[in-house]
């Protein structure tokens, strides 16, 4: 593994992190690192952290606080609060903008450039970020510069990661791609595996492992040795998601499911069970309804199908929803970890597969076989309980009940991305495409209206463009044109009307923008940058 430069402020922000003592200073004051620290909102501010999360008065946005900047270290905070007790609404809100800096989503940035490949150039340089001086909060600091996707997610995201990577490709942007695979390996190194992004209350969850994607759009641009360079990185976060595997005694295990015939697959999972910091009031309110449809729940449960349809990335979807008798879907239904997901176990073969290839180039077969074979075993189970033949489709798969969901989402895309499916498989997976999921302005994400952000009206960046590749990888190059044509249409109409890339698009009724979900369409926009850089620019 190349190791990372290190400069001696990192050094001290690393010292931070190891729990070694020394002294940073803060706008404010100079602040004794041992009272700073990596932990979760909540830890760090005891009484305080409820009491705002559950008073929705004080931010609309429950991540608007969890993101805050102490002024003061959070021990004295917390004394300060228990003194000062605050009781009214402007009592508190003094309080909080007196000791906090208060972050503000920055979805103002506009440019008269009439160009929309200019206006995303551009971008970049407002949506980077410099290597972390210091522990500052929630923040996790990162030994280099990094794109963050903008709004209100002022910190890395895991899996936007690599669809940024593609923009920034197209730009020449190679030191800024090498920076943050380099962010990413020291994440694994550090942790043990890739958090959602570099916030402590995302310690305890990752997102789709996208990393081995990374390291292959690196190798493109900078040779093969780059597999080599980061296998130990690849081969921990192997590591983590096959963690239980061998645990002969229990069907599931964190993230790994063991299925009758033998065959292992991975599920979605979060290491804790308790509301989502940065979703708090949400996730207490979805808890207690969901007790009230159904009382053999707990809490806990609900709480850890939240948070792991969070590390999924698909936050919320009809994918990890029952439907009613009514024929709708409700967020309180929500049995994530009973889900066999078919883009996270596309990605695993992925990961296998490049795994596999690592260890040729470092001259070591025996373990390359041993992915090889890895990566077949996945590929069988993946057809074998994922792919519906009736349908023609892949669906996610409920161990729990022994069947796969019937619910369509784009999901069902990845082996075509991934190159899992055989070409009849490939061709009535097209024929779904066009049948059920393209719309105006692309594709569509399912086609079930739930009132959550991954379902209709909505498309997203990376879900067309894993589309078109995957069609292309089949030689579907006609309907891929015609999905990349309306997606490029829709993100220009849009740019002209606002000059913004957004998060996401309604690509059923144009006129209309997108919605759902637990907050409002952001604007910057990393994923829709990238995506849309590299769809336009091919020859």
């Amino acid at each position: 593994m190349k190791k990372l430069p290190v400069n001696f402020l990192f050094l001290c922000s690393f010292l931070i992190l190891t729990g070694c003592s020394s002294a940073i200073k803060t706008e404010e004051k100079r602040i004794d690192e041992k009272q700073l620290s990596i932990l979760p909102p909540e830890d760090l501010y005891g009484k305080l952290f409820f009491e705002v999360q559950e008073n929705d008065s004080l931010f609309p946005d429950s991540k608007t606080f969890v993101d805050a900047v102490p002024r003061l270290a959070p021990e004295d905070i917390r004394k300060k609060y228990s003194e000062d007790q605050p009781e009214t609404h402007a009592e508190m809100k003094a309080f909080l903008n007196q000791n906090f800096k208060i972050p503000e989503a920055n979805t103002n940035y506009k440019t008269d450039s009439s160009s929309i490949n200019l206006h995303i150039q551009k971008l970049w340089e407002v949506l980077k970020r410099p290597s972390d001086k210091q522990v500052s909060g929630t923040l996790i600091p990162l030994p280099n510069p990094y794109i963050v996707p903008g709004g209100r997610f002022r910190e890395i995201y895991y899996w936007d990661s690599y669809f940024t990577m593609l923009g920034l490709q197209e730009d020449g942007e190679t030191e800024t791609i090498r920076n943050m695979v380099d962010n990413f390996a020291w994440l694994i190194e550090t942790y043990g595996f890739i958090p959602n992004g570099n916030r402590t209350y995302y310690l305890s969850r990752s997102q789709p492992p996208f990393f081995a994607k990374m390291v292959e759009l690196l190798a493109e641009i900078q040779g093969e040795e780059v597999y080599t360079e980061y296998l130990p990185a690849l081969q921990k976060e192997h590591d983590f998601w096959m963690n239980g595997s061998d645990n002969s005694e229990l069907q599931a295990y964190k993230r790994v499911v063991k299925l009758p015939d033998g065959e292992i697959l991975n599920r979605y999972w979060d290491d804790k069970d308790t509301p989502r910091p940065e979703s708090y009031r949400e996730d207490v309110e979805t808890a207690e309804r969901a007790i009230a449809q159904n009382p053999h729940r707990t809490r806990e449960e609900v709480y850890r199908d939240l948070r792991a349809a969070a590390e999924s990335g698909w936050d919320f979807s009809s994918r990890w929803l029952s439907i009613n008798g009514n024929g709708d879907f409700n967020l309180y239904s929500i049995h994530t970890t009973q889900i066999i997901p078919v883009d996270l176990n596309s990605l695993l073969y992925n990961l296998e597969q490049t795994l596999a290839r690592g260890y040729e180039l470092e001259a070591a077969p025996e373990k390359a076989e041993i992915y090889r074979r890895k990566a077949k075993n996945r590929k069988a189970a993946v057809q074998k309980y994922l792919w519906e033949e009736e349908t023609g489709f892949y669906f996610d798969y409920n161990f729990k009940n022994d069947n796969t969901t019937g619910i369509y989402s784009l999901a069902g895309v990845y082996p075509l991305f991934l190159e899992i499916s055989e070409e009849d498989q490939a061709r009535r997976l097209a024929e779904a495409l066009e049948q059920v999921f393209l719309r105006p302005g692309g594709l569509v994400s399912t086609p079930h209206n739930t009132g959550q952000q991954w379902d209709a009206p909505n498309g997203w960046a990376p879900l067309q463009y894993m589309s078109i590749e995957g069609l292309r990888n089949y030689c579907k190059d006609q309907l891929a044109s015609e999905i990349r044509q309306r997606w490029l249409n829709l993100n220009q109409n849009v740019y002209q009307k606002s000059y913004k890339l957004l998060e996401k698009y309604n690509v059923e009724d144009l006129s209309k923008e997108s919605g759902g979900g637990e907050y409002p369409t952001q604007d910057g926009f990393g994923w829709t940058n990238g995506v849309y850089q590299k769809l336009s620019k091919e020859e």
